[in-house]
């Protein structure tokens, strides 16, 4: 059996260091065992999916020296590799399902599940589809079908019984029937469920083995209940441990940096943090955890992966890098890597603009802009508050921030000024009450170049991180006051 693998991101956001860690673990099993790694693009949630997520995504992996073999960029023979162009396919065995009696058309509208939700939480009842459609004559279904009534495609989930996922590190996992919901397979706009499109293309690309986060182990038993209603040989299996906060949190962007280009934006090295990723779960025999990606893969024994537990630790990646830079790198190295990163004419010609009318001298240019290069910047807390408001005040504004700046797109400087006005009008302050923190934020002082510009050149990634870090020094938010100010801030409930 030839070995086939694949990771099967979306692109609805900044790359996730998350992928980056699977996609290793991927990558060094087709290596070990000479088979392929394939890419393929998850980007049916059509509400987020952009193509220039799917492009970030891609340089940020080739940056990491992460490379595959069958994709959307490089081709193959399974493919197209866009699940968005693979729609009649998902289309035609959604079909197959329904008309084997394994699945079925449900016709339940937004409301009416919203109203057997509220029911089931006013009997404190476990939530889930009450299977209203289950039953519904196929006949009856294609003529409302032919109506052009809405409708999903539900999988039929057994009333009893127990689906059992083999593990490659965890052995038998057990899964009761009757706690499962019925999946929805197929969305009312034709575009397949993760459930749905992940089976039929892991099939019809030939994956022999699967290895994917922890977190989708709960979904395992759909999948393989999938396998069998289509008469097909399910893949190995193995779900790796998830990458942890220090304190056993799962990682977030809310409390950590998370996104690949934060770290290339701060000024790490791409194989010194797939190094560290490696690290994390599969230390290979030695003393020195310092090692090559060929010098892992040689080593790499999937069955040996640590379930401990990866904790992701920001010193301990430093060192590594640190590592990286005094020994693989000479003078005339180090000067190429500072090119490529920020020291060359297109970032610095996006600078100057910024700095033009704030310069006596040419020696004032670094000093000035001196933010815009640093891994992180130091604010006091005097500066990220406003007169007459209150500390806790200064952090709920930041944390409306992020989620403002999160849905500035596409990215730049007009739409990061839309996204922070949203937040003065929402809480009714000033827009300099907003700003001002902002300053000290993002630059680490009180006054300095048009702030909506350098958060723009920033990217958000750093501007998050830094913002975070000026949360952390007022002294956070809950996570019961950031759940309750959410909840204000997605209805628009002003302050």
């Amino acid at each position: 059996m030839s070995v086939r693998v694949r990771i099967a991101p979306s692109p609805t956001g900044s790359p996730h260091v998350g992928t980056a860690y699977i996609a290793l673990f991927n990558l060094a099993f087709a290596r070990r065992h000479g088979g392929k790694f394939i890419l393929r693009i998850e980007d049916t949630d059509q509400a987020r999916s952009r193509p220039e997520y799917e492009q970030h995504l891609l340089q940020s992996l080739s940056w990491l020296g992460l490379q595959w073999d069958e994709g959307p960029d490089v081709g193959g023979s399974c493919g197209p590799y866009r699940q968005s162009e693979r729609l009649p396919l998902y289309q035609q065995y959604a079909r197959q399902l329904v008309e084997a009696g394994h699945a079925y058309y449900c016709f339940c509208t937004p409301q009416r599940l919203e109203e057997v939700r509220a029911e089931q939480r006013k009997l404190k009842l476990s939530l889930g589809y009450d299977r209203h459609c289950r039953d519904l004559p196929l006949a009856e279904a294609d003529q409302r079908r032919q109506q052009g009534e809405a409708h999903v495609v539900r999988l039929k989930m057994p009333l009893e019984g127990k689906s059992v996922l083999q593990d490659t590190l965890r052995g038998a996992i057990e899964f009761e029937y009757s706690l499962l919901d019925d999946q929805v397979l197929l969305k009312s706009d034709g575009f397949p469920t993760y459930h749905l499109a992940v089976v039929v293309d892991d099939h019809t690309m030939g994956i022999t083995h699967v290895i994917r986060g922890e977190e989708w182990i709960n979904s395992s038993p759909k999948h393989l209940l999938l396998y069998e209603r289509f008469g097909w040989t399910p893949p190995v299996y193995t779900h790796l441990p998830l990458l942890l906060n220090p304190d056993g949190s799962k990682m977030s962007k809310r409390r950590n940096p998370t996104s690949i280009d934060y770290y290339r934006r701060a000024g790490y090295l791409g194989p010194a943090l797939l190094n560290y990723l490696g690290l994390m779960s599969f230390p290979p025999p030695g003393e020195d955890e310092k090692f090559s990606l060929p010098q892992w893969v040689d080593h790499f024994d999937l069955a040996k992966v640590s379930l401990g537990g990866s904790v992701f630790d920001l010193d301990k990646l430093l060192w590594l890098n640190a590592r990286y830079v005094r020994e693989d790198l000479s003078a005339d190295a180090l000067l190429g890597e500072l090119k490529k990163w920020l020291l060359n004419d297109e970032h610095l010609g996006q600078l100057v603009p910024l700095m033009h009318e704030r310069m006596e001298t040419l020696g004032d240019f670094l000093p000035r802009c001196a933010f815009f290069f640093a891994r992180k910047v130091e604010c006091n807390a005097e500066d990220l508050v406003p007169k007459k408001r209150e500390a806790q005040e200064a952090v709920q504004v930041l944390q409306t921030v992020l989620w403002a700046l999160e849905g500035a797109l596409p990215w730049g400087r007009d739409p990061v000024e839309e996204a922070i006005r949203k937040v003065s009008e929402f809480w009714t302050w000033p827009i300099r009450e907003v700003t001002g923190p902002l300053f000290a934020a993002i630059m680490g002082q009180k006054v300095g170049p048009p702030l909506f510009e350098s958060i723009a050149l920033l990217g958000l990634d750093l501007s998050r991180a830094r913002i975070l870090d000026a949360m952390t020094v007022l002294g956070g938010l809950s996570k019961k006051k950031a759940a309750e100010l959410e909840e204000r801030w997605k209805a628009g409930k002003q302050g």
